[in-house]
């Protein structure tokens, strides 16, 4: 019986350690994919200003609440605006920017064809 519940503390011990580990490597995720509203072009994993502290503590205390990535992520666009996303969604506000490496690749692409074709 006391071996039985050596293997159960232990199951448990290792479990908690790989849960936890999920939490660092989303937590990891979501603050490289934040950008420092104080540091010019860092994001906020790699940022070491006030700001970005205090938002790995709002990351982190999300995380420990049972929140989503993708609530977190929604929760601080709220609080700061759609640029604090280095890789920002889909919608209506960033159809531009999304689509326009590939109508200038297709224009670039359109302009060496027609000079191609002249000679």
């Amino acid at each position: 019986m006391k071996l039985l519940n050596f293997f159960l503390i232990i199951l448990i011990l290792f479990s908690s350690n790989f849960l936890r580990a999920d939490e660092i490597k989303l937590e990891k995720e979501i603050t490289k994919n934040l950008r420092c509203l104080i540091c010019q072009g860092q994001s906020v994993y790699d940022s070491d200003s006030e700001f970005a502290i205090s938002l790995k503590l709002i990351v982190k205390n999300k995380i420990n609440e049972g929140f989503t990535e993708d609530q977190i992520y929604k929760s601080l666009i709220e609080k700061y605006g759609e640029w604090i996303l280095y890789d920002p969604q889909l919608n209506k506000n960033t159809y531009f920017l999304w689509f326009l490496p590939i109508l200038i690749f297709l224009f670039g692409g359109a302009i060496i064809l027609k000079k191609i074709n002249k000679h």
